[in-house]
């Protein structure tokens, strides 16, 4: 009974005792004597009192709740009351089929302040917590990598869960209507409620404590010789296990992610080993896999498979023996994210890498345009590629836009199949498979200030690419697509169609600086790997090695970049390991550098053009393949003169065998090797009356190999010059076209106009040759002679046949007149006379008046003949070009007045 508390109301015990109602009465009606003492509290109290610092405390931790959505649970979902919404990342939306997404403006600015362009909103998602359904508007956003909390709940869900969160005693409760629920942090991973995950309880705390004391002795040497070997191994790796796995709020597998026909999971098997198998089993599964439709490939071209039941396909090398085969599969199997098969698939470049700007010149007006019309045909190509978009979150639905474009139809080409010309051969090409939507920018475009990012040369890029064994030729999936335009920017890629006004979020076809855009992105992305082993135009990626192993070890490197930095390829457009290919127009191999039979054989089909636009067309054709045609500029020429301004179109029988002799050149264009910068090169000149022409190349195995063909048309100046000024331009023009390979070589010029070799010697001249030799001195030059029988490689423009290398002597050896006999000759209807002279004594003065003076009594220009004059005018215009002594004039003056000729 001592034990026994009675807990009773104060005004009851008043009522019940007496003795209480005679102590309460005298308390109220007389003063209590204070008597001092002492009293003991807690620290709390103490605190109060004092008006001390309050206590500190530790971090509760996050706040965090398991929830589902549908039959996906959610462990640790995220409530953040720093978030103005609710954040679901977009792979966790594509799990629960949840892939309309509504249009947003949103902008997500980060704590780092970078900027995240979200890819649609989610309406009204059902979120279970406890027994209770919370509707829930999510933004959703393509991550780089996974969070750890799948979701976030912001502010908006905490208000409509009715949420209190008690910091300090680390609990969060949720007031739904009459439903209350409490949540404290410290309890909610003891009881693991979410299917397909386990947590570890707190019991492993007990049981790593436990360990740990019994590893712990003051003296080491105690625990030496009490504790074995073994024991001492045994216990270190058990409380090593249990710190690894203390962590309860970490997740530690997805058993759902496991297949159930592979052996049991261990606890005891670390996380990312886990979560690999199961990315194993699901990306490449066959259930996911796209319906693709195959086509014809090319010869040396096959397709394998890389995932199950023969799905997703890559296109591959038909030569590899079976262990590349099997090497370069499991390779490509480590880079599913690499490889795009569907629209889905594109996660989109960071928008810290590159973002798309588009702006504008200063008081530009804007242009809203009104739609087009389109057929019924074109009209379910644009609404099939509308909704493809929507679906991918690459636009979105805009009302109000101060530029509006129309959309435009076009036909789209497909991957490299076959195609059987008329001599039956199967021509590799890529046909038109479709039709595909483009939007007419125009308007836009003449506003915009330009962007002058430089692009790579190809013809420089191809010498690069060329006489490698193996190939892998790379191309990006919609690559434009892969590009966010800036928020501020994509209301003006606003464009209208029969179903609607859209915005683009991802960088569209048809803008004027999306190609500089999009270089300069991936010149940021492989720039340290572009002209080592890789070459980047445009979306066209080149990746080569010396060997198979090289090669693969290199598409390694490109495919780790690209799931890096989220670059998607194309696989119908990827072709690995292969032993030759197309690049921009040109086929490389081993071998060197060849034209495309596919563009060729449509210029052969070509009949001879009608009018000067079809012309037009058919040299700029033939104009990109002028490097493999020899002469090109002077075989062309009757066809580029009806080009000319108010010359009448007739297609003569001269501009119709140059037509077809440029066909049949294409046909036979040799195969051009890339140059080898340790050898010497030789530039083979050549000029003809109309035209010049040169030809780059180099020695090997005493084989001269073109590099380049070189020709162009002279002008009406330049027709008249002197047949040595013709060749010397001839080999100025070769050095301008061949610079960038030529300097800092040596090089061997062959021409078969020796008065060059002699040329870049002389220091009197005239000022056109005095200003093209110091030209060239700035190169390693050395001239040889070859007979112009010999030098039919420099397009075979020489007109003149040299047998001996004898040089021409332009400067008088001597300056004086020897007499052959005396007296008066009369040859030809002339006469002359002849004096004797005796060397430099002779006055020249005297003797040329004597001359003169002959003339001026003998002459008559009646009985000149007229060969003799022809004769005499050139023999005074050389006087004169010379001018062997100053009072020589006077001599041809007289003359000319003699025979009535104007000077």
């Amino acid at each position: 009974m001592d034990r026994l508390i009675i807990e009773l109301p104060l005004i009851d015990a008043i009522k019940k005792s007496p003795v209480i109602k005679r102590y309460v009465k005298r308390m109220v009606t007389t003063d209590l004597n204070v008597e001092q003492g002492a009293m003991m509290i807690i620290s709390q109290v103490s605190a109060v009192i004092q008006n001390k610092i309050p206590e500190k405390l530790p971090d509760p931790g996050s706040f965090v709740l398991d929830c589902s959505v549908f039959d996906e649970k959610f462990g640790r979902s995220l409530c953040d009351l720093g978030f103005s919404v609710s954040l679901m990342p977009r792979s966790v939306a594509s799990e629960l089929g949840m892939t309309d997404l509504q249009p947003t403006r949103i902008i997500l600015i980060l704590a780092d302040r970078s900027v995240r362009i979200l890819d649609g909103v989610l309406e009204d998602v059902p979120v279970k917590i406890g027994g209770c359904l919370i509707p829930t508007d999510f933004v959703v956003l393509s991550y780089e990598e996974e969070p750890k909390d799948p979701l976030i709940l912001g502010r908006p869900f905490l208000a409509t869960a009715g949420a209190m969160i008690d910091v300090k005693n680390g609990s969060i409760g949720l007031n739904v209507g009459d439903l209350v629920m409490n949540f404290e942090m410290n309890k909610l991973m003891q009881r693991p409620m979410i299917d397909g995950q386990t947590f570890y309880l707190e019991t492993l705390s007990d049981l790593a404590k436990e360990s740990l004391m019994e590893m712990q002795y003051n003296d080491p040497l105690e625990r030496a010789l009490i504790t074995s070997v073994d024991e001492a191994e045994h216990l270190d790796n058990t409380a090593g296990g249990y710190v690894m796995l203390m962590d309860a709020g970490k997740q530690v597998m997805h058993i759902s992610g496991v297949d159930r026909h592979q052996p049991p999971v261990s606890i005891d098997t670390p996380r990312d080993t886990t979560e690999k198998r199961a990315a194993k089993v699901t990306e490449w599964s066959a259930e996911r896999a796209p319906k693709i439709e195959l086509k014809q490939l090319p010869a040396g071209l096959r397709y394998a498979f890389l995932g199950e039941n023969n799905s997703y396909h890559v296109i591959i090398n038909a030569s590899l023996n079976n262990a590349e085969l099997t090497l370069l599969l499991s390779k490509l199997r480590k880079f599913r994210k690499a490889l795009g098969y569907s629209l889905d698939d594109i996660a989109g470049i960071s928008p810290d890498l590159c973002m798309h700007r588009i702006h504008l010149d200063d008081e530009t007006k804007s242009s809203i345009e009104h739609r087009r019309r389109l057929n019924p045909n074109l009209k379910d190509v644009v609404k099939k590629e509308i909704m493809k978009l929507l679906e991918a979150g690459i636009i979105y639905r805009i009302s109000d836009s101060d530029w509006v474009s129309p959309v435009h139809v076009v036909p789209k080409k497909g991957g490299v199949t076959v195609v059987q010309n008329e001599k039956n051969e199967l021509i590799p090409t890529r046909t038109v498979t479709g039709h595909q939507m483009c939007i007419d920018y125009r308007k836009l475009n003449a506003a915009t200030r330009k962007d002058h990012f430089p692009f790579p040369f190809i013809d420089q890029m191809l010498e690069r690419l060329a006489s490698h064994p193996y190939y892998c030729f790379l191309d990006g999936y919609s690559g434009f697509f892969q590009i966010p335009i800036h928020p501020d920017d994509q209301e003006k890629t606003s464009f209208t169609c029969p179903y609607g006004t859209f915005a683009y979020r991802r960088m569209p076809f048809g803008l004027c600086n999306a190609p500089a855009t999009f270089q300069r992105c991936m010149m940021s992305i492989f720039t340290d790997m572009i002209e080592d082993f890789m070459e980047v135009f445009m979306d066209d990626f080149s990746v080569y090695g010396s060997s198979f192993k090289d090669d693969l070890d290199n598409l390694c490197r490109v495919l780790a970049r690209c799931e890096e930095k989220h670059l998607v390829l194309n696989w119908e457009k990827c072709h690995f390991m292969v032993r030759d290919g197309i690049v921009l127009g040109h086929k490389l191999s081993d071998a060197g550098i060849e034209v495309d039979k596919a563009k060729i054989e449509v210029m052969i089909n070509m009949h001879p053009p009608s009018n000067v636009k079809a012309l037009r067309s058919f040299l700029g054709h033939a104009g990109f393949y002028r490097r493999f045609i020899k002469d090109f500029s002077k075989t062309a020429r009757p066809l580029t003169a009806l080009l000319c301004k108010d010359v009448t179109f007739e297609f003569g029988n001269d501009c119709l065998n140059a037509f077809q002799k440029i066909k049949s050149a294409l046909v036979s264009a040799p195969i051009m090797q890339p140059p080898d910068w340790a050898l010497p090169f030789e530039v083979m000149c050549d000029a003809s009356d109309f035209t010049v022409g040169a030809v780059l190349g180099q020695r090997k195995d005493k084989k001269l190999h073109a590099i380049y063909y070189a020709s162009r048309t002279l002008d009406d100046a330049q027709k008249n010059y002197a047949t040595t000024e013709k060749e010397l331009l001839d080999v100025v023009f070769a050095f301008e076209k061949f610079r960038p390979s030529l300097v800092g070589s040596k090089v061997v010029v062959h021409t078969d106009h020796s008065a060059l070799k002699y040329l870049m010697q002389k220091k009197d001249s005239k000022p056109r040759l005095l200003r093209w030799i110091l030209l060239l001195q700035e190169f390693d030059i050395e001239v040889r002679d070859k007979k112009g029988s010999e030098n039919g490689v420099a397009d075979h423009l020489s007109r003149i046949r040299i047998e001996d290398d004898v040089p021409i002597n332009d400067s008088l050896p001597e300056e004086h007149v020897y007499f052959v006999e005396t007296g008066i000759r009369d040859d030809y209807g002339a006469k002359f006379q002849v004096c004797r002279t005796s060397g430099p004594s002779v006055d020249r003065h005297h003797s040329l008046a004597s001359i003169n003076t002959q003339f001026s009594k003998e002459v008559s220009i009646d009985t000149i003949h007229p060969t003799v004059l022809v004769w005499l005018i050139l023999i005074l215009l050389l006087l004169l070009r010379f001018r062997i002594d100053p009072g020589l004039p006077i001599l041809p003056i007289t003359l000319l007045r003699r025979l009535n000729l104007m000077i």
